[in-house]
Formats: C-alpha cells, structure tokens, sequence
C-alpha cells in the first residue's frame, strides 16, 4: 500500500507540477511588473528602450486599458469610436478616408454627382460647323476612311434604328483612343523628360468626355446581356488594335479616329430626326445631363442628343488636328494641345 501510494502521488506531481508552477510563476511575474507598468503609465517619461524590447505590444499602447475583457474596456472603447467620429454624418471608410469637401450648385442644392464636379461642367457649342469632312488624299488616310466604313456596316445592320442602344455601343468605343494616345504620350514624355504640350491633358479629357456621353446615354437606354457581351468583345479587340496602330503610326491613329467622330455625327443627326419625327420618345433629359453640360432643368433628350454630336464635332477637329500635325513631320508637343476644347 505504502509502494502504490508512492507511486500514484509520483504521477499525479508528474501531471499537476509544471501547471502549478508554471501558473505561480505567471502570477510572480505579473505582480512583479505590474508596479513597473503603473510607473510608466503614471510618469511623462518615455519608456526604456529595454522594457520596449521586452514587452513591445503592451509599451505600444498610451492608453490605459484592461488586458482583459469587462465594463471598463467597453468605456474605452466607446470613448476610442466617439474619438475618431465627432461630428455626425461622416462616414470614413478606413483610418486613411479622406472626407469630401461639401459642393453646392448655385442656387445651393448640394451636388449629387462624385464623377465629376461643377467646375468641370460646361456648356457644348452647338454652332460647329457638323458638315467639314476631312478628304482622304494620302494612301494612308484611304486606309483609315475605308477602315471606318467598313466597321460602320456591322454596326447598322445590328443596330438599325435603335439610336439609344447604338449611342451606347459607339461611347465604349469612342472613349478608347483618347486614353490609349494620352497613355503613349504620358509614357514618352517620362522617358524624355519633356513636355507634352499639353496634349496628355487634351487626349484624357476627350477619353472622359466620351465616357460621360457612355454614362448619360445608360441613364436612356439600359442594354440588353448579348449587347453588353457585344461591348466586352468589341472593346477587347478594339483597344489592342488601335494600341498597335498608335505605336506603329499616330497620325494613321489619329485619323481613323477623326473619321470615327464623323460617323458619329451622322448616327446622331439621324437621331435627332427620329426624335424630332416622333419615332422616339423625347424624354426629360437624365439629371446627369443636365449637370454635366448646365442645360436648362426643363431639358430633353433632344437637348441631351444635341449638345453630345457637337462634341464629337470637336472631337473630330482635334483628332484630324493632331494627324495633320504627324503629317507635317513634327511632332503633337511642338503645337499646343486644345485644352478645354469639347
């Protein structure tokens, strides 16, 4: 009995005896630094570079909070949320959000639209002459004409009459070149370190003008799912080859584009005389419009339709511009670029 008795108090020390002391050594420990942790906490001295190698997580904190749960640390919490928020109806997404400043328009609303802001609003000049042509003389401005041509006859007898779904196709397209020219010439100049003469700027602000014709036209016509199939194709294809064009010739890239802006202000010209035909519906124009180019509030999608050919128009000038320019063996930062120029 006195043996069995031996053996099973050997087992159960074997078992309990590095809990127990490893727990009492816990409790020495933290008794032992605790008046250290209150020192530091209650002085304005900065801690010792030894107890921050020791103790990195809990020295990192200024606050005094509970390493475990309770009341106290549900305070701190709160006190911590209220901190960081202390006006009401901001919403910061994350420790770097940036809080927008508060637009009014100026009868003070305030501005709905983050996409754009109400100095970058304008008001289109209708009065371009929409009938200059660009005569192909050149083999390769043949080229870019008939290529142009020859993409516009899928896009009738897909689309037909349909003008809103066909605003839409030919937006995604058409915001494509100003990006991809203003990427090459970005490019350039930071491995030139020159200047652009402002033609980066132009080139990007055609692309955005583009896409915000894309963005009001969505607000009109709501595409179907093969159409937007359509887009998905359509722009993967286009934007590789107009990509290749431009790095193998700009002036033949600016000039397909030129001519793609004349194709547009034909497919809206026919728009306009559905719209004035009855054959479609002149809706009030989307509130986005309206903002975008300070049409009157009583606007409609003739209004709307109206103001987007004029700025193909532009659009057309600045392109044909910029491969004259190719042409003349000079290159675009030597002219300056039609900043502003919708």
């Amino acid at each position: 009995m006195t043996m069995g008795s031996r053996m099973a108090g050997s087992a159960l020390f074997r078992h309990l005896g590095p809990r127990l002391f490893s727990a009492a050594s816990a409790s020495r420990s933290s008794a032992a630094l605790e008046p250290s942790f209150s020192l530091l906490q209650s002085s304005s001295l900065s801690p010792s570079p030894v107890l921050l190698r020791l103790f990195p997580v809990r020295m990192a904190s200024t606050s005094a909070s509970p390493a475990l749960g309770g009341e106290a640390h549900k305070e701190d919490e709160a006190k911590s949320a209220a901190a960081v928020h202390p006006s009401e109806g901001k919403h910061v997404s994350s420790y770097w959000g940036i809080e927008r400043y508060k637009i009014t328009k100026e009868d003070g609303t305030p501005w709905r639209w983050s996409c754009f802001t109400p100095w970058e609003a304008y008001k289109s000049d209708t009065s371009i002459d929409l009938n200059k042509h660009h005569v192909p003389t050149t083999f390769l401005d043949k080229i870019a004409y008939w290529t142009v041509k020859i993409l516009r006859f899928p896009t009738d007898i897909f689309f037909q009459r349909r003008y809103g779904c066909r605003a839409m196709m030919l937006e995604t397209v058409a915001a494509v070149p100003g990006m991809v020219g203003g990427m090459f010439l970005h490019l350039r100049s930071l491995r030139r370190f020159e200047h652009s003469g402002g033609w980066i700027r132009a080139l990007l602000e055609e692309a955005e003008n583009e896409r915000m014709h894309l963005m009001t036209f969505m607000e009109v016509a709501q595409p179907r799912w093969y159409e937007r199939a359509l887009v998905l194709a359509v722009q993967g294809v286009f934007f590789n080859a107009y990509f290749l064009g431009y790095l193998v010739s700009p002036k033949f890239a600016h000039r397909v584009v030129g001519y793609l802006e004349e194709e547009a202000i034909h497919s809206y010209t026919e728009y306009l005389k559905d719209l004035e035909a009855g054959k479609i519906e002149n809706v009030p124009a989307p509130a986005i419009a309206i903002d975008y180019w300070c049409l009157p509030p009583d606007a409609t999608l003739k209004d709307v339709v109206t103001v987007v050919r004029a700025d193909e128009a532009h659009h057309r000038d600045v392109n044909h511009f910029a491969s004259d320019i190719h042409y003349q063996g000079m290159e675009l930062k030597s002219t300056p670029a039609p900043l502003g120029y919708h």
